[in-house]
């Protein structure tokens, strides 16, 4: 039995558990799946404050939906993926969506308007951290430049390493119309790179130490109250199912090991908070009979 199929096991043993009037198992539950969709919802947005609210409706979603699975249709991470798909893609948009309305010319144009300061090799020491936050900050507002459903198409196919049938199944589309979507979103998104960016082609001049005042003082980087790089233990690469993260002969996966190389944020204190608000609605432990324990 593989690793994705112990794990659907597993949510199977806490659903029906959960539809026994099982509290723990709805926690647990929880517990095990919102770090994915808020991290998912992160990426997509590129925004905490959208990210939170997108990923606490679709996790009350999913609980109050729960019901209504079937395990002979589908793994249930495919069902849950498949939810957060449709809210994202109807949700409002967000700041940084706003942003980019041109696509990738608006947003390089805004990095090319970032004066470059050269760092000292001991400022760049002692500044580390607030340089792979730029590093993030940038390759998010990459992401964004596409449109919202080769946004998911990418973090799900290549950050998150959903199989084609898999993708198919999320996306209501055949496996091979999947590949090819996903095929195009990597050609569009490392061409620009190769183009613009010195982390993969050395000759260009954008380079992050350089960028990093300027995000600074432009406001797209606060130190003392970093986006990526802060309440997280692992990084993407940790948790993909295959982990070609290490696989870096192919000069594809530089592009990609780049993307799963950002933080995996944790979400503890975020999924009690749901708890708590799923717990309040009389309807829902009423529906399951939810012990009190």
């Amino acid at each position: 039995m593989t690793k994705q199929e112990q794990s659907n096991q597993e949510d199977l043993s806490l659903i029906q558990q959960i539809r026994e009037g099982n509290r723990e198992a709805l926690s647990k539950l929880i517990d095990k799946h919102y770090a994915y969709i808020y991290n998912i919802s992160l990426k997509f947005f590129n925004s905490v404050t959208d990210a939170e609210d997108a990923a606490q409706e679709v996790t009350i979603k999913i609980v109050t939906s729960i019901s209504s699975f079937k395990s002979d249709k589908a793994q249930f991470r495919t069902w849950v993926y498949k939810i957060a798909l449709n809210h994202f893609l109807k949700a409002k948009k967000s700041g940084p969506e706003k942003v980019v309305v041109n696509g990738f010319d608006t947003f390089f144009g805004i990095i090319d308007g970032v004066a470059d300061q050269t760092m000292t090799q001991e400022e760049e020491d002692d500044n580390k951290l607030l340089i792979e936050e730029v590093r993030i900050t940038c390759m998010a507002g990459m992401l964004m430049c596409l449109n919202r459903e080769q946004r998911m198409v990418y973090i799900l196919g290549e950050l998150f390493e959903v199989d084609h049938q898999t993708g198919a199944d999320i996306f209501g589309i055949t496996p091979s119309n999947f590949r090819q979507r996903l095929s195009r979103v990597r050609k569009d998104l490392y061409n620009w790179m190769n183009k613009k960016c010195g982390l993969v082609n050395t000759n260009n001049p954008c380079k992050c130490p350089k960028k990093t005042k300027g995000f600074i003082e432009r406001g797209f980087v606060n130190p003392d109250r970093l986006k990526w790089n802060s309440d997280f233990r692992k990084r993407i690469s940790d948790l993909s199912e295959s982990q070609a993260y290490h696989m870096q002969t192919e000069y594809e996966n530089m592009y990609k090991q780049l993307y799963m190389s950002h933080p995996f944020k944790t979400t503890k204190d975020k999924s009690k908070a749901i708890l708590s608000t799923i717990w309040r609605n009389k309807d829902f432990t009423d529906t399951f009979d939810l012990d009190e324990s």
